[in-house]
């Protein structure tokens, strides 16, 4: 169960730069914080719960990297964010340590 509030913890953590984006290119300033505000309140008790089971390490690592990577792909898909080969890598490289730091957790 730590896994799945970690991933969604991260999912959440997506949503708060989200908000705050939004707040400032739409005119739903008061729903944009709001989201933000909800979401870093989510994702913080979610990575807290997540914590009990998982190292900190290994869980603030993948929380920041599924946000990370989540807004990027947010920014490229609702706001025209530059899809450039070296950003697609480097992003790539975030999910591969991701990934290891899932398999080497004990």
């Amino acid at each position: 169960m730590a896994w799945l509030y970690l991933i969604i913890a991260g999912l959440m953590e997506i949503g708060w730069p989200l908000g705050l984006k939004l707040s400032q290119t739409t005119n739903h300033k008061i729903g944009g914080i709001v989201l933000a505000a909800v979401c870093m309140i989510g994702s913080g008790g979610l990575l807290w719960l997540a914590q009990r089971e998982i190292s900190i390490g290994t869980a603030y690592a993948i929380w920041t990297g599924v946000g990370a990577v989540g807004t990027l792909l947010v920014g490229i898909l609702m706001f025209g964010d530059s899809t450039n080969a070296v950003r697609i890598a480097s992003a790539l490289l975030i999910v591969a340590g991701m990934v290891g730091l899932k398999l080497t957790h004990a």
